[in-house]
């Protein structure tokens, strides 16, 4: 087995974008499920892993690493990914775009959250995701830059990386974006990249196996 283990859940919009990242950097590793609808992220084993009983969590290097932008980052930083920009300013503007999504709009969506505000009932629920997804999918449309393939110009940055699982998560509550161009050209963008399609929800189901790197 890898020695770089990912506890992962599939539909998590944080554990999507780690999985991204990790196929980027070319890394093999090992997913193991923490199944929220379950509750496995209550249990004893896994709050010693993570005491805000969240995924994703990552074993790499020998460091044991919680939150997703976290991961992001060190990834980033050690493995040359390049998902910001070296120049201060474009950096911080690369950084607020996928704020948008990753700080703004996947914590209210959380299951627990959504679940203490609606009581997880329909059509409270799709409401309560309607309500935040579409108006932070807007925003980000109004800000990411018109040039570039991606949202990170001519490679993907950590915007893309945010946005993916969130347009994921947008389908999931039927939420259209649509009258978002520059983001549906995005997504096809990354579309075409082994390393977004094999960290999709659908392929990510393969728990106490290796993953191998596209």
């Amino acid at each position: 087995m890898s020695s770089v283990i990912l506890w992962d859940y599939p539909k998590s919009s944080a554990s999507y974008r780690v999985r991204i990242a990790l196929n980027l950097a070319g890394i093999n590793y090992e997913a193991r499920q923490v199944d929220l609808l379950s509750g496995d992220h209550r249990d004893a084993d896994h709050l010693a892993r993570n005491p805000q009983g969240l995924v994703p969590v990552l074993d790499i290097d020998g460091l044991r690493l919680t939150q997703s932008l976290a991961m992001l980052e060190y990834l980033d930083r050690t493995r040359a990914l390049g998902l910001l920009p070296e120049a201060d300013a474009a950096r911080a503007q690369h950084q607020a775009l996928a704020y948008t999504l990753a700080v703004d709009v996947h914590p209210v969506c959380n299951l627990s959250v959504m679940r203490a505000a609606t009581g997880g009932e329909e059509p409270a629920r799709s409401a309560w995701m309607a309500r935040f997804i579409g108006p932070g999918l807007r925003a980000f449309e109004a800000l990411v830059p018109r040039e570039g393939r991606f949202a990170g110009g001519a490679r993907p940055g950590l915007a893309d990386l945010c946005l993916i699982p969130q347009l994921f998560n947008a389908k999931r509550w039927n939420v259209a974006y649509d009258d978002c161009p520059r983001i549906c050209e995005i997504e096809a963008a990354c579309a075409e990249l082994a390393a977004f399609a094999e960290a999709h929800p659908s392929r990510a189901s393969d728990y106490g196996q290796d993953h191998k790197a596209p």
